[in-house]
């Protein structure tokens, strides 16, 4: 049973909400403490929840989109009542005052939202292993990190302990641990999500996103999210497709992706390990034969391409993290962060300072528009940018790698970001039985075009 059959069974009567809930339940605390992708769940309030929607059921009143399904939040938005610690010792008393806004969307269509997902401290890291809460374990791959850094939530949606996890992507951090989880995720364009109630760290760079086991879960969670909010400076106010009807009507049609081109990227190809290049060629293929036309593109700036998004984040991050000074709320992040947080932090306020911003950080964002403006005219030619999402495999929990070994973990995700467009990993197949991922990126507001290769894909 695919999410939408589950969502649909739940509003027809055929499936308890409660029993859903009670269901994941049961797994969380038979496997939650050897995973560790919760950090704090409300089984009370859960229950609650799901009573409440099975009477509105039983009375025939209507009930929202999600009524039901069971969700986990990351632990950088805010959820009222729940600590959100952005799985920092910086935080760990911090209760949030009130929902994000995609917390309230998600509340009004009826989402059960049982817990707070772990993640990589203020959302610093690729692997989920630099949480003050302890590393995340993968369950489509034990003893291999998760990814990160919404590593919480693809262990979540792996182990299957909720139905929808709604993480943040920053340079891939829904995307690298859906690779390595085997699931699907979303980042949507930049502004189709309201970042309203997220623990930024890039603002320029960060969105919000679901993932799921099935790309239905995927569209459920976009329908529900997206939208404009007066609240929120960087959301578009522009008219968005039901992406749910996009794919049950592409599930519905023969060749579906006939008329579409997609490519693959030589320079995408060549940074990544021969064995998940050979698994990915074979997703593409998939693609190709639901109708879609393969060409091969070039992209001459990889090279730049984590360098300028480092030194954007550095010091992005740096003046994020000024509020967290002590006084109002948490302890002073200096003096209680991880040792990744603490790097960027000194290395964002380095580059911060007058004398150095022109030489990097004014660059940074040079390149970044060099990067962007390449991207689009390369999807100008075509629909889809189509290859691996993670270059390498998951390394061992508690390996350890230097920096720069860690951030090449991000070189292929960290394009969208730069630009601003929409991407997506799904399962490609495995290699030496560990999942990889196939990514799928469009231009900005082109979302539908992925849901459509997903659904396609997903046949």
């Amino acid at each position: 049973m695919n999410i939408l059959e589950k969502a649909n069974a739940i509003k027809n009567g055929e499936i308890k909400a409660l029993d859903n809930v009670n269901n994941y339940i049961k797994v969380i605390d038979e496997t939650n403490d050897s995973i560790n992708a919760f950090l704090e769940i409300n089984k009370e309030n859960a229950i609650n929840k799901a009573k409440e929607i099975d009477e509105k059921i039983a009375n025939g009143e209507e009930v929202g989109l999600l009524a039901g399904l069971v969700i986990g939040i990351k632990a950088n938005i805010n959820v009222e009542d729940f600590t959100i610690s952005a799985a920092s010792k910086t935080l760990e008393d911090y209760i949030g005052s009130y929902d994000a806004t995609v917390v309230k969307r998600i509340k009004a269509e009826d989402g059960i939202i049982i817990g707070i997902n772990n993640m990589d401290e203020f959302a610093a890291g690729s692997s989920t292993e630099t949480s003050y809460y302890g590393v995340c374990n993968n369950p489509a791959a034990p003893g291999k990190i998760t990814g990160g850094s919404s590593g919480g939530g693809a262990a979540a949606i792996a182990g299957k302990m909720c139905d929808i996890a709604i993480g943040s992507d920053t340079g891939g951090s829904i995307r690298n641990p859906s690779s390595h989880c085997g699931i699907d995720g979303f980042k949507p364009t930049y502004g189709l999500v309201s970042r309203q109630g997220l623990l930024d760290l890039s603002m320029s760079l960060d969105q919000i996103g679901p993932m799921s086991s099935d790309v239905y879960g995927l569209t459920l969670a976009l329908d529900t999210i997206t939208g404009y909010d007066s609240s929120e400076c960087t959301t578009l106010n522009t008219e968005i497709p039901n992406f749910t009807d996009i794919a049950k009507k592409t599930k519905d049609e023969e060749k579906p992706l006939k008329g579409m081109k997609i490519a693959k990227v030589k320079e995408f190809t060549e940074v990544t390990d021969d064995k998940i290049n050979d698994v990915v060629d074979k997703a593409i293929n998939k693609l190709v034969e639901q109708g879609a036309e393969l060409v091969e593109l070039s992209f001459d700036y990889i090279d730049i391409c984590l360098p300028t998004y480092y030194l954007i984040n550095y010091v992005e991050f740096f003046s994020a993290t000024r509020k967290y000074d002590g006084r109002e709320y948490g302890s002073r992040i200096e003096e209680t962060c991880g040792e990744e947080v603490l790097r960027r932090i000194q290395i964002g306020s380095y580059i911060s300072q007058q004398e150095y911003s022109g030489k990097y950080y004014k660059k940074a964002l040079q390149a970044r528009s060099l990067i962007r403006n390449e991207i689009n005219k390369m999807l100008d030619e075509v629909d889809l940018i189509v290859g691996p999402t993670v270059p390498k495999l998951p390394h061992n929990i508690g390996d350890k790698l230097e920096p720069m070994e860690m951030y090449a973990y991000d070189v292929l995700t960290v394009i969208a970001n730069l630009a601003g467009i929409p991407a997506a990993s799904i399962k490609a197949g495995e290699v030496d039985n560990i999942p990889v991922g196939l990514q799928i990126q469009a231009k900005p507001e082109d979302d539908e075009k992925i849901i459509k290769a997903i659904a396609a894909y997903e046949l």
